[in-house]
């Protein structure tokens, strides 16, 4: 599969493309007058031939989930003091050997077949050197030569189309997933001129997850991460936290370079460490449109590290990039093997089933990926793909709109429009996560049965759950008693009032009677602001209706 991939790529790499490029529906990038990027799912003109695009591939290094590190047995814990979380083994004091631990092989190995990968029954560790402070040993125990897991596809989904409202979806390959231990921590004294180094990182599990240079900016890059973010969570792998301050278990490097269509791919530059898909997203798309000018002024992109600058939105240069041979890999001396088996029938004599990671078990144990979260949400409740998308990328919202589902019988169609638009705009304007809403799923459920009995109207219906927000606790009926916003149904109001509007409206009444229906949602609305959106619009328009006939 690797090879034809190969082979395949090769192939459209010195080929001319421009019969391929002219009836494909392929996406690019497009160079704008603002001296922007944009992604477009529209056909390549004979124009935009020889401009230059951008190809995207990613490095993820993925915190494994596990009480404790990967060859070691010093717990994982964030905020711990400094160095309390330290053994002999991480600190690297002479003839301390490492134990590999079976929940962070078995975390990686789930995460293959997630990704439908190929899982290696046997793979092999290797050291990879390099010189930091914070790495003890001088050297990283890694899987270079042959990982743990190759050949996957990670299908992600992202809102576009003109309107940006279409889920569009597309693959990327994934190369390989390797198990390595992380690095320690530099602490850097800027007061005293020194460098602190803390140590109860070092050793911690980690998963590298390196992806084919299949995107194409930084929109691409963001929907891939999510996508894959989504999956450790739910696999239960990863808690996928990418910022700083919330741990960083999700560290993207991205891969970046420019190239005419139908020439040789151009020199990369990586961005190393972007800790937000949004800074991911700027950081990339400015790499392209820099690299871009460079090009395009005659000059040479240099194949170095690059970091990204989130206040001027800007990629520096770091370091010249290291080749393998810098790293000086060899095979570490101090592990075996690692072996995975199918089932307990395969299991050489004397290996106890407790023991051995099987795929048989891990691959039963595979929960709902969000992809299938996203088809059965549609499937069940009739939604459209991109409120399943919605759901599903907003971490707890599902849970929330199943939760009010349970509570109540109106429409899901409906019952869509309260999460994602009142509920989640709400979330969005003070930055609150799902989980913090003021206004929990069983009583914006109660709220929703009160609207479909026809006791309060649709506007009042907002209004409660606005105070239902500003006073949690409150509940739905309690705040229309309060604020005296029961549907107003009594037939002998309701034709005082739509008399009154009729008779001080005569110009709208002539133009419904001549025809104009639409002047008719006029006349409902005065009717509603007299009963401040309290009256049953149901009998309102056959009133009116008689009214104006």
């Amino acid at each position: 599969m690797a090879a034809s991939r190969i082979a395949a790529r090769e192939l459209l790499h010195n080929i001319k493309l421009i019969p391929y490029y002219q009836k494909s529906s392929c996406l690019f990038i497009r160079w704008i007058s603002t001296s922007k990027f944009q992604c477009s799912s529209q056909p390549l003109e004979k124009s935009a031939l020889q401009q230059l695009v951008g190809v995207v591939g990613l490095e993820i290094h993925a915190q494994i989930s596990s009480n404790t590190k990967l060859f070691s047995g010093s717990s994982v814990q964030f905020l711990a003091p400094p160095n309390s979380l330290v053994s002999f083994f991480d600190a690297s004091l002479p003839g301390t050997l490492p134990v590999l631990n079976k929940r962070c092989v078995e975390a990686a190995v789930m995460t293959g077949l997630a990704l439908n990968c190929t899982i290696n029954k046997k793979s092999v560790f290797d050291r990879k050197h390099y010189f930091y402070a914070d790495l003890p040993a001088g050297y990283q125990i890694t899987q270079q030569r042959r990982p743990v897991a190759v050949d996957g596809v990670l299908t992600y989904s992202f809102l576009g189309g003109r309107k940006r409202n279409q889920v569009m979806r597309k693959n990327v390959y994934i190369k390989q997933i390797q198990l390595e231990q992380d690095s320690g921590k530099s602490l850097h004294d800027d007061v005293n001129s020194q460098t602190l180094i803390d140590l109860n990182r070092a050793g911690v599990g980690l998963m590298e997850l390196v992806m084919e240079p299949d995107m194409s900016c930084g929109e691409e890059a963001a929907a891939a991460v999510r996508e894959l973010q989504l999956i450790l969570q739910a696999l239960g792998t990863c808690q996928g936290n990418m910022s700083v301050c919330a741990e960083g278990q999700l560290r993207v490097d991205a891969n970046v370079s420019v190239h005419r269509p139908g020439e040789p791919l151009g020199t990369r530059t990586e961005v190393k460490n972007i800790n937000s898909l949004r800074y991911l997203a700027r950081a990339i798309d400015f790499e392209i449109q820099r690299q871009t000018e460079v090009v395009q002024r005659g000059g040479a992109v240099l194949n170095e590290t690059r970091a990204y600058d989130s206040k001027s939105g800007e990629t520096v240069a770091m370091r010249d990039k290291e080749g393998l041979q810098d790293y000086r890999f060899m095979p570490e001396p101090n592990l075996p093997p690692l072996l995975v088996f199918e089932d307990e029938a395969s299991l050489p004599a004397g290996v106890e089933a407790g023991q051995a990671v099987l795929l048989c078990t891990l691959r039963a144990g595979l929960p709902e990926l969000p992809s299938v979260r996203r088809d059965r949400l549609v499937q069940t409740y009739g939604l459209l793909p991109e409120h399943s998308f919605t759901l599903v990328n907003e971490d707890g919202l599902m849970e929330y709109f199943e939760a009010v589902m349970k509570g109540t019988s109106r429409d899901p169609r409906k019952v869509i429009g309260w999460v994602t638009n009142e509920l989640l705009g709400l979330l969005k304007q003070q930055d609150l996560s799902v989980s913090h809403s003021p206004v929990p799923p069983a009583a914006l459920a109660e709220l929703l049965e009160l609207q479909e009995a026809g006791r309060i109207s649709s506007s009042a219906a907002k209004q409660v759950f606005q105070e239902m927000w500003r006073s949690p606790g409150k509940a739905a009926p309690q705040i229309i008693q309060e604020r005296d916003l029961g549907l107003v149904s009594d037939d002998a109001d309701l034709h005082r009032i739509c008399q009154k509007v009729v008779e001080s409206h005569p110009d709208e009444v002539r133009a419904v009677r001549s025809g104009n229906q639409k002047v008719l949602n006029k006349l409902m609305g005065l009717v509603q602001k007299e009963t401040k959106g309290r009256a049953d619009p149901v009998l309102v328009r056959k009133i009116l209706q008689e009214k104006t006939s």
